[in-house]
């Protein structure tokens, strides 16, 4: 019986490590599975092998950079790209620290280098001239793109910026009461737009000048640079140099033809002229001051045919000044070729426009292979008006407050102003598109709450302070 159970407890031990060696021989199977698949996904994503494969990850592969959805704002849905998403809680730290941002501008501190620092995300790659592109993309259209909200802007205090700002535009200053226009970015379709930082914008401009030359519209993108490389502080190291451009204020004058201020760290010079229609202006009799004003359509400012030498960068725009009533307000008589075009009959105002626009690029493409200083000239287009039931001086209004209640997206690849687009075509100015863009923020005008308000009319034509003009400035930027 002994020998019987003996026998039966060595049976029941070689049954058991049957099934012990059994389990080990599937761990072991299991183990060199998963080193192998190891290998193999490493091997996928780093070495040649891939391209024997017959699917790699480059088929899929989004042609734009990904975007992950922001719902901090839960009465708006947002959209960035992944890498904003992490730097924005970056700055979003920075800022918790401001508890009131109507009623205290944020200090130059405020404001560090930690977005131009970052490095690019891997799906993104630049072009020979420095633009940041989707790897889909050949040329970066900038106009093309959506508004999405963004808790960094502005760029500095609608309540500060004393030194720049003029008062008529500066809305913080009013009664209005609602600022979220403030609040949003331009993201371009299919590029990044590198994050303006002042102090590395100045470095790139070192030695060098950048000038607005246009009518009231280029003088409010001309404030809003002062304002966001200032910060919006007084800054009492900017010179005032305007008498070295010979623009000081005439006797009895408002104010002067410009401003030229200069950054001395940096030796940037930041210049504005009014040239509201692009034509040289002058005087039939200068020995009268009501005298009329012969307006050159063909013939560039003289200011500018005089200084153009000293830019490194040129900024044009026209377009609001084109009507009868500001001809005759201004004693302004069209001429080309020296003599008045309307002594047999009147000039379509779109025509004499088109003749300007297309004389001034003309000579400025032949100017810039003689240029010695690499001159980069932009036309702006036109920035749109937005009066709703009349006109300015009919009871027009843009009352509207919420921020893109026509739509925030771009997806036109034309500019909506033909008449800039194709004066251009064929020669080396550059197009800053701002106008399909600025269409879509009709509640970022001054509107009812101008500082120099007549009863019963707004002001749908200029902009608050920050504000769109700022997101401009950020296009230039990107493209100087």
């Amino acid at each position: 019986m002994r020998e019987l159970f003996q026998f039966m407890s060595y049976k029941q031990e070689m049954k058991g490590g049957k099934i012990i060696r059994l389990r080990g021989g599937y761990l072991s199977i299991a183990l060199i599975v998963l080193m192998f698949t190891t290998i193999l996904l490493w091997a996928w994503d780093k070495s040649y092998f891939a391209s024997f494969l017959p699917l790699t990850r480059e088929q899929y592969m989004i042609p734009v950079s990904e975007y992950a959805v922001d719902v901090s704002n839960s009465s708006s849905t947002s959209i960035k790209p992944k890498y904003e998403v992490a730097k924005s809680v970056d700055k979003m730290k920075e800022r918790s620290n401001n508890t009131d941002e109507k009623e205290k501008p944020r200090k130059s501190s405020d404001y560090s280098d930690a977005h131009s620092a970052s490095k690019l995300p891997p799906e993104l790659k630049e072009n020979e001239d420095g633009v940041i592109l989707s790897p889909s993309s050949k040329v970066c259209n900038y106009a093309k793109g959506k508004w999405v909200e963004d808790n960094r802007r502005p760029w500095y205090s609608g309540l500060g910026c004393k030194q720049w700002l003029s008062i008529m535009w500066a809305c913080r200053l009013t009664k209005r009461k609602d600022f979220s226009y403030e609040g949003y970015r331009w993201q371009p379709e299919n590029c990044y737009m590198p994050e303006f930082e002042r102090s590395s914008f100045l470095r790139r401009m070192q030695n060098k000048t950048l000038a607005f030359i246009g009518d009231s519209l280029g003088r409010q993108q001309f404030q809003s640079l002062m304002c966001m490389l200032t910060g919006g502080e007084e800054s009492p190291e900017v010179e005032d140099v305007g008498g070295e451009y010979g623009l000081a204020k005439a006797p009895g004058a408002l104010r002067p033809d410009g401003w030229v201020y200069r950054f001395p760290n940096t030796n940037t010079t930041i210049l504005y002229y009014w040239s509201a229609s692009l034509s040289d202006l002058e005087p039939l009799n200068r020995t009268d001051p009501s005298t009329n004003i012969a307006m050159h359509l063909d013939r560039p400012p003289a200011f500018m045919r005089k200084f153009l030498h000293q830019f490194d960068v040129l900024v044009l725009n026209t377009g609001h000044h084109w009507n009868r009533g500001k001809l005759k307000a201004n004693r302004w008589v069209m001429y080309a070729d020296g003599k008045p075009v309307e002594e047999k009959k009147p000039l379509d105002m779109g025509n004499a426009k088109n003749l300007t626009v297309n004389s001034i690029v003309r000579w400025l493409d032949s100017q810039l292979s003689l240029h010695r200083r690499n001159l980069k000239v932009f036309f702006r287009t036109i920035s749109p008006r937005h009066f709703f039931n009349g006109d300015w001086n009919t009871g027009g209004s843009c009352d509207n407050m919420i921020p893109m209640s026509g739509g925030s997206e771009v997806v036109q690849d034309g500019s909506s102003d033909t008449v800039i687009e194709s004066a251009l075509k064929g020669t080396k100015v550059k197009i800053l598109d701002i106008t399909a863009i600025s269409q879509l923020r009709d509640e970022g005008h001054v509107s009812r709450y101008t500082r120099r308000a007549i009863l019963n009319t707004s002001d749908c034509l200029h902009w608050c302070l920050p504000g769109i003009p700022d997101t401009w400035n950020e296009l230039l930027i990107a493209q100087i």
